[in-house]
């Protein structure tokens, strides 16, 4: 962790502001900041918000807009995202009461400030994919369809193996299991999480032996702890209903 953010500092070190593409280096760092906060066992999560609210005030550009709306509207669910005993809980199982509403408001209202001005950029895509999530009001009720069109957004917008990854998740959730799996056999296989998605996909398409081999291979390349704890205990979940 204190190596990551010491190559951030020193990232943005020495950027002058008057320089394109300063500010997408600048929003990446920051967004690093997020993740490592949000995941880690340091909390940078609302520091790296306080710094994209000072970076939004400074600079009149909708992708700054985009990356605050988008730490808004994750971090509105971080209370729901781990149950008492600290184990991963996924997002359709999350209690969507202990979402923190004013901060989703929040997210929402400079998300569709920044769409406005019609200049779509990555940032603004994903902040429209966790507004729509935020937005239904149970996991069944989620709008997929919309969420596999920003997708493609993104896709346009990055040409990312790993956009191009959940949007096979957001495609097997719309179209069905198998038209996820068709999505997901375009992909590199070595990807990170492509073990735990096609798992997640083939249960739902009823393969449980499949599913659970591949749940316990995600957990062998889990990142985290959390996550492979996770893992490990899907597959057990499906190995006793066989």
């Amino acid at each position: 962790m204190a190596q990551r953010i010491s190559r951030a500092k020193r990232t943005v070190g020495g950027v002058r502001f008057d320089q394109p593409g300063d500010v997408g280096t600048v929003l990446r760092v920051l967004y690093l900041v997020f993740n490592e906060g949000y995941s880690g066992d340091v909390d940078l999560a609302a520091e790296a918000i306080r710094l994209t609210r000072q970076l939004a005030a400074a600079i009149d550009h909708p992708e700054v807009a985009g990356l605050l709306a988008l730490m808004l509207l994750h971090h509105a669910r971080r209370a729901s995202r781990t149950a008492p005993d600290g184990s991963l809980v996924p997002l359709a199982e999350q209690d969507r009461a202990r979402w923190d509403t004013a901060a989703i408001t929040e997210g929402v209202t400079i998300l569709q400030a920044a769409l406005h001005r019609d200049r779509l950029g990555e940032f603004q895509a994903q902040a429209a994919i966790a507004a729509l999530h935020a937005d239904a009001p149970t996991a069944e009720e989620t709008d997929w369809p919309q969420i596999v069109e920003w997708y493609d957004e993104l896709v346009r917008l990055t040409d990312s193996p790993v956009v191009r990854l959940n949007r096979a998740v957001a495609v097997g959730e719309a179209d069905g299991p198998r038209a996820g799996l068709a999505a997901l056999a375009e992909l590199d296989d070595s990807l990170p999480r492509y073990p735990a998605v096609s798992a997640y996909l083939h249960e739902r398409d009823g393969d449980l032996a499949t599913a659970a081999r591949l749940y316990a291979e995600a957990a062998d390349k889990a990142a985290t702890l959390a996550e492979r704890d996770h893992l490990t205990r899907q597959a057990a979940r499906l190995n006793a209903r066989r």
